[in-house]
C-alpha cells in the first residue's frame, strides 16, 4: 500500500542545473535513487518515469536532455517516440469498442474489413490480430519505408497478401503493420481513422498527453532519438523468405528517418506513437484501475478478462524470443521480460527500452520512456532496474 506522503524530487548538475524533476512518494524513494543515478550519470540522456497506484500517480519523475547537444531539459511536457509501447494504445482503443458490443474478438476480420477475406485470410479472427498470431505480420516486397505512411494505402496492401503461416498457430511479432490492421478494423466500424478515434475517446478524455499521429503544433516537443550502436550486419545472411526477414526488412526501420515530421505525423499505430511516462502511464491505468479512471467507467471486467486469454506461448516467428501473448498485451514470460512481475500481469516494451507494466493484483501501472536507446528488442539494463525497483517496493520485497 502506498502512502500518501509525497516528496518533491530535484537533483543538481555541475552548472546548479536542475537534472531530475517532477514527485515521488516516500515508499517509492528506491526508484527514485535508480532513476536519479541513471540520469546523473549520463546512462539516460532524457527520460521519464511514472508509476500510477489505484488510478492515481504516485510516482511522476523527469530528466536529462532532450537533445544529444544538451541544449533543451527534457520537461515536464517532453515528448518521444515510444515505438511499440503504441501497440498498447491501439489494443486499449480496440478494447473499448469490444466493451460497448460493437467488435467481438472472435469475429472475422472480414466481417469488419471484406476485403481483408482475399487469399486464404476469411477465417483470420480480430483476435489473431491483436495477439500477433494472424500470419500478416508484414508487407510483401517491395516496399519502403514511406509507403506506410499512407494507412489506407499500406492497409490495402496486406488486405490483398496471403498469411506467411498458419493463422494462430503461432505469434509472428507485427511490429510495424500492428497498427495498420487494427486501424483498418476501427476505422470499418467507427468511421474514424485510427489516431483520431483514440484521441477523442481516449486521449483527451483521461487529459493523456499522447499522440498516434502528432500534430505540428506538438512536434517541437519531441525529443530527439539516439539510436543503439550496433555491430554491422549482413542482411543477406538471413532467408530472405523467413518471417523474421520479412517482418523486420521489409521495410527497414530508419531511425534517421523516425526523427522527421513525415514519421512523428504519420498515423502509425503499430510504432509512431509519442507520448512521455506520465501519458502512457494514465492511459494504461485504465487497466490496472479495473477499468474506471475519474469518475467514468470505460472497459467492464469481462472486457479486462479478455487479455489474459492467452493466444499463444512460444518462440515468436518474427522476432525470435520466448513470448506469452494475451489478447493486445504480453503476458509475463521470465525467459524474454525476467523483471515484469508474474501474477495478473500485462505489458510490452517499445524499442529501446521503453515499458509498461500493468499489476492487475496490486492495481498498478509502471511507464518509462527515454531517448537513448538501448540495443536489443525488449528492454533495457536501466529499465530493468526501474522495474525491479518499483515491483520490489509494490510486493513488498526487500
Amino acid at each position: 500500500m502506498t502512502t500518501a506522503s509525497q516528496s518533491d524530487s530535484h537533483s543538481g548538475d555541475a552548472t546548479g542545473g536542475c537534472t531530475v524533476a517532477g514527485f515521488c512518494s516516500d515508499e517509492y524513494a528506491s526508484l527514485r535513487a535508480a532513476f536519479t543515478e541513471h540520469v546523473e550519470s549520463g546512462a539516460e540522456l532524457g527520460a521519464s518515469v511514472c508509476v500510477v497506484v489505484d488510478g492515481e500517480p504516485v510516482v511522476d519523475l523527469w530528466g536529462g536532455w532532450s537533445d544529444l547537444e544538451q541544449t533543451r531539459r527534457w520537461g515536464a511536457d517532453t515528448l518521444v517516440n515510444t515505438f511499440s509501447i503504441t501497440k498498447t494504445m491501439v489494443a486499449l482503443s480496440a478494447l473499448l469498442l469490444v466493451d460497448r458490443g460493437e467488435l467481438d474478438v472472435r469475429q472475422k476480420v472480414s466481417h469488419y474489413w471484406p476485403e481483408f477475406a482475399a487469399n486464404g485470410k476469411a477465417d483470420i479472427e480480430v483476435r489473431h490480430l491483436l495477439s500477433h498470431t494472424s500470419g500478416v505480420s508484414g508487407w510483401e516486397a517491395p516496399i519502403v519505408l514511406s509507403d506506410i505512411y499512407d494507412a489506407d494505402a499500406a492497409s490495402d496492401r496486406l488486405a490483398a497478401q496471403e498469411p506467411w503461416w498458419e493463422p494462430g498457430t503461432a505469434s509472428g511479432y507485427h511490429a510495424l503493420n500492428y497498427g495498420h490492421l487494427l486501424g483498418s478494423v476501427i476505422k470499418r466500424i467507427t468511421g474514424r481513422p485510427l489516431g483520431r478515434f483514440f484521441a477523442e475517446e481516449l486521449a483527451q478524455p483521461l487529459g493523456a498527453d499522447f499522440h498516434i499521429g502528432t500534430a505540428a503544433a506538438d512536434l517541437g516537443r519531441i525529443a530527439t532519438l539516439v539510436p543503439p550502436e550496433l555491430p554491422e550486419f549482413d542482411q543477406s545472411l538471413l532467408p530472405q523468405d523467413s518471417v523474421m526477414f520479412k517482418t523486420l526488412f521489409q521495410p527497414l526501420l530508419d531511425f534517421a528517418e523516425c526523427g522527421t515530421p513525415a514519421w512523428q505525423q504519420a498515423e502509425l499505430g503499430g510504432m509512431g506513437g509519442h507520448g512521455n511516462a506520465r501519458s502512457i502511464a494514465r492511459l494504461q491505468s485504465l487497466i490496472s484501475n479495473g477499468g474506471e479512471l475519474s469518475g467514468r467507467k470505460y472497459l467492464s471486467d469481462k472486457t479486462i478478462d479478455l487479455i489474459f486469454e492467452q493466444q499463444s506461448d512460444g518462440l515468436d516467428l518474427a522476432i525470435m524470443l520466448p513470448l506469452r501473448f494475451g489478447l493486445g498485451y504480453g503476458l509475463p514470460q521470465p525467459q524474454t521480460a525476467p523483471h515484469v512481475p508474474d501474477g495478473r500481469v500485462c505489458w510490452w516494451a517499445g524499442l529501446g527500452g521503453a515499458m509498461v507494466v500493468n499489476d492487475l493484483d496490486h492495481r498498478v501501472t509502471f511507464a518509462y520512456a527515454m531517448n537513448r536507446m538501448a540495443p536489443g528488442l525488449i528492454g533495457s539494463d536501466r529499465a530493468d532496474a526501474y522495474l525491479k525497483a518499483t515491483f520490489d517496493t509494490v510486493r513488498g520485497r526487500a
